[in-house]
């Protein structure tokens, strides 16, 4: 079981792909591990040496005393790639680990040479929040907990996902009941995205100093993050281009896999 010692904690970690073929660090969202990525890992996997771990808080990584910040696993990420002797990667954050991303952009400019910013925002007042479907079943707290992380899966990924694809929907559901969430672990990851939400938190400003190309990627049915962001994502950062893969909700890595990876290798062979 690979574990690295970064930043304070022990990170577990997987390394996937070419030895010598081009880095890419994947940072997950809220609550997952490095379960999120199963879906796109085979095809990033023929072309690139891909690095998936698992954030303080979740999975076979330490789980220290919360609040987390976003700086927090910004330093965690790049201390696990110090320890694997990549000097620079690219990297892609989806949702909470968008944030990771920013932070990791600003504070360690000379470890990132692409940056994919996968259905997240950069805080603050002006991002465009969760939609109020969406907010009102996420936090509905009612019925059997396996029958609310059905109804979590539904409304986070593209309407009729859920019903055309049963198959999936069981492996997600299976996928929880074997890795449940820690709930003092999960509220300090919860912490990160409520502390940017003041404009001085936000990125929102810090953005226009970030200088690698970056990829701004959404699904079209996003109810959780807005699609909406992504254009104001890109306002605010100077060389940045937005994808937006239709029929896919938030959860577009394990919804629309195929898609997802041919818009990051795209994106990452050129120039």
């Amino acid at each position: 079981m690979p574990k690295a010692h970064a930043n304070g904690i022990d990170i577990y970690y997987e390394v996937h792909g070419p030895a010598r073929g081009e880095p890419l660090v994947l940072i997950s969202g809220l609550g997952y591990d490095h379960w999120m990525w199963h879906r796109m890992l085979p095809g990033l996997a023929e072309h690139l040496r891909v690095i998936v771990f698992d954030n303080r808080g979740v999975g076979k990584t330490d789980k220290p005393p919360g609040p987390y910040t976003a700086q927090m696993l910004a330093d965690d990420t790049a201390g696990l790639l110090a320890a694997l002797g990549i000097s620079r990667a690219a990297v892609l954050g989806h949702s909470m680990g968008g944030f990771v991303a920013q932070a990791l952009v600003l504070s360690r400019p000379e470890v990132v040479s692409k940056l994919i910013l996968a259905s997240t925002n950069f805080g603050g007042p002006r991002h465009i929040p969760i939609t109020q479907e969406a907010l009102a079943v996420l936090t509905d707290m009612t019925g059997d907990p396996i029958d609310r992380l059905r109804r979590g899966i539904v409304i986070s990924t593209a309407p009729g996902f859920a019903e055309r694809h049963p198959e999936l929907v069981r492996e997600w559901l299976a996928y929880r009941v074997r890795n449940p969430l820690d709930p003092a672990a999960y509220q300090a990851q919860m912490a990160i995205g409520l502390a940017l939400l003041s404009e001085e938190a936000s990125f929102e400003k810090r953005l226009k100093a970030v200088q690698v190309p970056t990829l701004i990627l959404f699904g079209e049915q996003d109810k959780v993050v807005p699609p909406g962001n992504a254009e104001l994502l890109a306002r605010a950062i100077p060389n940045s281009t937005v994808k937006i893969l239709p029929d896919a909700g938030h959860f577009f890595p394990l919804e629309a896999p195929e898609a997802a990876v041919e818009a990051v290798l795209e994106f990452l062979k050129a120039g």
